[in-house]
């Protein structure tokens, strides 16, 4: 395979990111512009407060430019292509809103619920729409099951999908890096599936996030000059289900977005045991707040993290390739 595939969309993602994300803090900062600590959040966040958010902006223009880009140049562009992209954008448009409102119009809690909730459901039916125009198969494909047909029901599984995942990386973001390393993590797996299964389009998505992921990594690792936001959180988690879905391997992101499946599960459980037993499972959740509240530092638990996440996305790689 031709290494200019590779290397171009990681490489020029990265380096849009790296050169304007230096503009975007300034900017941000200069505009008091930052993040909001949340009252019930670990009190140690509390010093966090005012460091410039909304970063996800870079991520998402570095990508969704590098996608169109080198598709193009690489003759590659596809219908699947502009799928990807548009979920990526439109999720991160309902982010920014729900980011807006909390930057600049100070309401912290941002968006309600059920209006992101109806904005990610619009989103991911137009892209059930646009698979239904490619005629693509509304089946699941198991290891050891095989494919299993839907029907109608298909559209309902990638409605859940997409908001579940986007949940799930959104409620991952909340210590510094975590999301950007878990994330690259978890687009750089696809992207090697995607070159097994030969699905260069999506391969050329996949690297082009991860390229913007690496750059933004390098200003949000701690300390955080910049947070991404929902704008970049929701997106990414939107990216992640839209690429298990066109890859026809939508079970392998129970395993590559393992940590952001435990993070969801952290929250859902210490809610119901709250409401069913009045007693709390975790310290605090997610589940990264209860690492935090038993010691760990963020940079242990970044490691951590991260670690889990490859062998996981290994595990996966070792099944499918």
């Amino acid at each position: 395979m031709d290494l200019t595939r590779i290397i171009m969309p990681v490489l020029l993602s990265f380096i849009i990111t790296v050169c304007s994300m230096p503009f975007v803090i300034q900017y941000f900062s200069k505009k008091q512009l930052g993040q909001v600590t949340r009252e019930e959040g670990p009190k140690w966040h509390e010093s966090k407060s005012g460091t410039p958010t909304m970063g996800g902006v870079s991520i998402i223009l570095a990508a969704s430019a590098t996608v169109l880009l080198a598709s193009l140049f690489l003759n590659i562009i596809t219908t699947g292509t502009l799928l990807l992209v548009f979920i990526l954008v439109f999720y991160g448009l309902i982010g920014f809103l729900d980011d807006y409102i909390k930057v600049i119009m100070k309401r912290n809690l941002g968006l309600t619920s059920l209006q992101k909730l109806v904005g990610q459901i619009l989103g991911g039916i137009v892209f059930f729409i646009g698979l239904s125009l490619l005629n693509y198969p509304t089946v699941i494909t198991l290891p050891v099951l095989g494919s299993i047909e839907l029907g109608w029901f298909y559209g309902l599984f990638v409605l859940f999908w997409l908001v579940g995942f986007s949940n799930a990386t959104n409620l991952t973001d909340g210590i510094d890096g975590l999301m950007a390393s878990t994330g690259m993590i978890a687009y750089l797996a696809y992207a090697i599936i995607a070159v097994f299964q030969e699905q260069y389009d999506i391969m050329v998505f996949a690297l082009a996030v991860f390229g913007g992921l690496f750059g933004f990594f390098l200003f949000n690792k701690k300390p955080a000059k910049i947070f991404m936001g929902d704008v970049g959180s929701l997106a990414l988690g939107a990216g992640l289900a839209g690429i298990s879905i066109l890859l026809n391997q939508e079970w392998s992101l129970l395993l590559i977005g393992f940590i952001f499946v435990c993070e969801t599960a952290s929250v859902m459980l210490q809610v119901g045991s709250f409401k069913l037993r009045g007693k709390r499972i975790f310290k605090m959740s997610p589940i990264h707040h209860h690492f935090e509240m038993v010691g760990w530092s963020e940079w242990k638990l970044v490691g951590v993290f991260s670690l889990i996440s490859v062998v996981m996305a290994l595990v996966v790689l070792l099944i499918l390739v």
